[in-house]
């Protein structure tokens, strides 16, 4: 017998559409076609004598290029990060030596991974541009990933003990420990450092995108080799629509996948009571709404997520491990030796092709890269400390005010996301007329690649407060510097620690397009490492590229062995997250 429908039963099983559920279901397509669209462009021969057109023309579909790239550079870190982390967090052993390692790649310069990655490429994929293509992802990747894994890893070691003692009293699984409590730690700290992460890949993507190596050019088509070739030419007219599209660009990306991003990643933080001000998006109200997004995930996410889970639950069995071996995967010791082995191995076989590089250089050479050192590293010095004492408040008022996020972050991510070497026209004329030049100057455009590591970390440090912490000091009447000196910094800390690590690799890495740089067909150059590394990429120098790369490398792995990480051993230990 059938029930009469009734206004009270008529409701169920009907879906409220709206106009914004058409308007994600146009956007999802388009957006397919579009990248599998600009995707077929990068098959074919690749032509060594194509020129970049400053049409304007051209704009749309060389930006639909370089978003591909940064997509796919994106994920591919991300993917590199949660692996990476991981792995050196839950095994000492692979910790010993893949964090040192994180601290030499992360110092080598991106200019400096170019003529290897290049020619491996060209090798495996003769006369194709796919080959060139997969090398500009490569090399946007080495500019986007370090920091991301940086942050993940430092989030992993500041997970609250009590929390790792209820993973183990609920026995839960090593994919359920990841899931519901390693994941979900990191997820501010990475957020914000994706943030930064694609800034840093639009930053260098002019020397991407547009490159001299061993006197040959290569050139993809894209918006940074746009601007390049606008700035090249002096061709103002050019540089002020192609920084427009960029601008716009980054500002759609801001409104449509950060903010909600940012917006969703609030509700992983650790707090007692709820916060009365949280980040908010639009977007993400209409994603969380829409019927269209329900119907997808009940029918084709939640199903696999559910069999994804069942399988990995069922790979990784419960174990009962005492708390103090609760952080280690017990390896079999084959697998250990096989990993020590080969990455022994390899370190040998570097090292020999090393010395047979570096015995042609002369005194001269050697001179020339050991007085270069001392000139960057205190333009490196200098662009830290300036950038310190301006990020640190503003890090702060912006993480603890949403609503002052709400204006200053998209500010701060287009800011931040400029390429310096868009503006460089711009930045000479007034270098050219001001004491010092760009001996001088190179400092200002350093602190571009410097200053956002260390704004995003201090942000994600600043919205990870819980808000009952912040309640409590207003309860007892703490004065602003008491505030400060016993909550706010105590609380940034680790990721003050984080974000200065990797700002120093950053500012090293900006001293190739900060001290050599190429306007209307002339050089303008400072000494230093960075205009030693860009001459010898530009030259094919590969022994000269290698003594510099190797003593940039050195500094940069000393100064974090020395000072930053037992800095950072202070900030897991002392200054960790209690419940």
């Amino acid at each position: 017998m059938t029930r009469p429908l009734t206004p009270a039963n008529q409701t169920i099983g009907r879906v409220n559409w709206t106009w914004q559920d058409g308007l994600l279901i146009l956007a999802i397509i388009s957006l397919i076609v579009a990248i599998v669209r600009t995707a077929a462009t990068f098959r074919g021969n690749f032509d060594p004598n194509f020129v970049i057109s400053t049409e304007l023309s051209a704009l749309p579909g060389y930006t639909a290029q370089t978003l591909v790239r940064i997509g796919l550079a994106y994920f591919l870190s991300l993917g590199f990060t949660l692996v990476y982390a991981y792995t050196a967090y839950r095994s000492r052993i692979a910790a010993l030596i893949l964090i040192p390692l994180l601290d030499i790649l992360q110092s080598i310069p991106v200019l400096s991974f170019l003529p290897g990655v290049v020619l491996a490429l060209i090798a495996l994929f003769p006369g194709q541009r796919i080959g060139i293509e997969i090398a500009a992802i490569l090399l946007i990747f080495t500019g986007m990933t370090w920091n991301m894994t940086f942050s993940f890893y430092q989030s992993l070691g500041s997970i609250p003990a009590e929390l790792l003692e209820a993973a183990r009293v609920y026995r839960l699984n090593l994919w359920q420990r990841f899931w519901t409590l390693e994941l979900p730690a990191g997820v501010i700290g990475l957020v914000w450092n994706s943030v930064m992460s694609v800034a840093g890949g639009w930053f260098f993507l002019i020397a991407i995108e547009s490159f001299t190596l061993e006197g040959k050019d290569f050139r993809l088509p894209g918006l940074g080799s746009f601007l390049g070739a606008a700035a090249s030419r002096g061709d103002y007219h050019a540089i002020f629509w192609g920084l427009v599209v960029l601008i716009g660009v980054i500002i759609i990306i801001d409104y449509l996948v950060w903010r909600p991003l940012i917006a969703w990643a609030e509700k992983f933080k650790f707090q007692m009571v709820d916060a009365q001000n949280t980040p908010q998006s639009s977007v993400l109200d209409i994603l969380r709404r829409s019927p269209t997004l329900r119907i997808i995930s009940d029918r084709a996410f939640k199903p696999i997520q559910n069999a994804l889970d069942y399988g990995l639950i069922r790979a990784f069995p419960v174990r009962t491990l005492p708390v103090n071996a609760q952080r280690n995967i017990h390896l079999p010791s084959l697998f250990n030796w096989v990993f020590v082995s080969g990455f022994a191995f390899i370190v040998l076989w570097g090292t020999w092709e090393a010395v047979l590089l570096l015995r042609v250089l002369n005194w001269a050479d050697w001179q020339t890269v050991l007085f270069g050192a001392v000139f960057t590293a205190l333009r490196v010095t200098i662009a830290l400390v300036l950038s310190l004492l301006w990020t640190v408040p503003v890090g702060v008022a912006i993480g603890r005010n949403p609503r002052l996020a709400q204006v200053l972050q998209p500010i701060v991510q287009i800011a931040a996301s400029v390429p310096a070497t868009a503006l460089f026209p711009i930045l000479l004329l007034a270098l050219t007329r001001i004491a010092g030049g760009l001996e001088i100057g190179s400092v200002a455009l350093m602190m571009l690649g410097t200053m956002w590591y260390l704004l995003f970390n201090v942000i994600a440090g600043a919205q990870s407060i819980p808000s009952d912490l912040l309640e409590a000091a207003w309860v007892y009447k703490l004065s602003r510097w008491q505030r400060w000196q016993t909550l706010i910094l105590p609380a940034i800390f680790p990721y003050l620690i984080t974000g200065i690590i990797t700002a120093v690799g950053g500012a090293w890495n900006a001293s190739i397009v900060s001290e050599y740089v190429t306007f209307q067909g002339q050089v303008i150059a400072t000494d230093g490492l960075g205009a030693t590394i860009s001459q010898a990429t530009a030259k094919g120098n590969l022994s000269l590229l290698l003594a510099a790369t190797g003593v940039m490398s050195l500094l940069v792995v000393t100064t974090n062995r020395l000072v930053w990480r037992p800095l950072y051993r202070l900030a897991q230990e002392k200054y960790q997250l209690l419940l």
